[in-house]
């Protein structure tokens, strides 16, 4: 009898285990990713940096994460934009803006994934990104450098930056990444996915915004967290996890005979 009651709570405290993770999982709505440099909770930051300042309100990174978005070869990841000459500073603009969309939005919820990497323990995938941001991003970048179209890996770093591979070569961008969608999909490994969607559709993740009209990607989260969740998924968890303390509740008051 003991051995049977040992098993029956075993096998409710995995439920209740479950239960807490799949819960997390729908918490989708104004969340920081589990990375490198970002804060545990989105707050406000009312000294963030230049471009990054459109998220002082509400904000997953410190002012100092937002200043060294602007840096070349910051601590954040020793990453060098001019690994093939000098970037033009229209090209840049749009790499800082990327990072202070990646380091402070806390509307990337719905696409946040686990993955087990030792300088983070998520990232995002295939956000959309509003159309006119990407076609813009590579227009702007057509005449700067680069010699590999996905940055995420494969660099030279024994100089304790990146640097291109051996027989990687310097062309400019659109030799590359052809198309704005290639540019936006493959430099940060399906970070993000084109969108069909416009600016102000309420259906894409603005890289670009005037804080003074509000955070449209608030909306946006909103919209796609509702579509992943389902409607009465957040409504449903209270009561389902519920359900296992009450027997573990009801176990405990049973005494154990041998």
């Amino acid at each position: 009898m003991a051995h049977l009651m040992t098993v029956q709570l075993l096998l409710l405290l995995t439920w209740v285990a479950e239960c807490a993770q799949s819960r997390a999982r729908t918490e989708l709505l104004n969340v920081c990713m589990d990375a490198k440099h970002h804060k545990e909770k989105p707050g406000p930051e009312d000294n963030l940096h230049n471009q990054c300042s459109p998220w002082k309100k509400n904000s997953c990174c410190s002012t100092n994460t937002s200043q060294e978005a602007h840096e070349d070869i910051s601590y954040l990841y020793r990453f060098n934009w001019d690994h093939c000459g000098k970037m033009t500073p229209e090209c840049k603009r749009h790499f800082i803006q990327d990072t202070c969309l990646y380091e402070c939005s806390p509307n990337l919820g719905p696409w946040i994934q686990q993955v087990d990497q030792s300088w983070r323990k998520e990232r995002i995938l295939d956000v959309p990104l509003c159309k006119e941001d990407c076609q813009r991003w590579w227009q702007d970048c057509r005449t700067s450098f680069t010699c590999k179209s996905n940055w995420h890996k494969g660099w030279n770093w024994t100089s304790g930056h990146n640097q291109c591979p051996v027989g990687a070569s310097c062309h400019p961008f659109d030799f590359y990444f052809p198309t704005p969608a290639a540019l936006c999909e493959e430099i940060w490994s399906h970070s993000y996915k084109l969108s069909n969607y416009s600016r102000g559709s309420g259906r894409c993740i603005q890289m670009w915004f005037d804080p003074a009209q509000g955070n449209p990607n608030e909306e946006v989260a909103r919209f796609y967290a509702e579509a992943m969740s389902g409607a009465g998924l957040h409504r449903a968890w209270p009561l389902m996890c519920s359900l296992p303390l009450v027997l573990l509740w009801a176990f405990s008051r049973v005494p154990f005979t041998l």
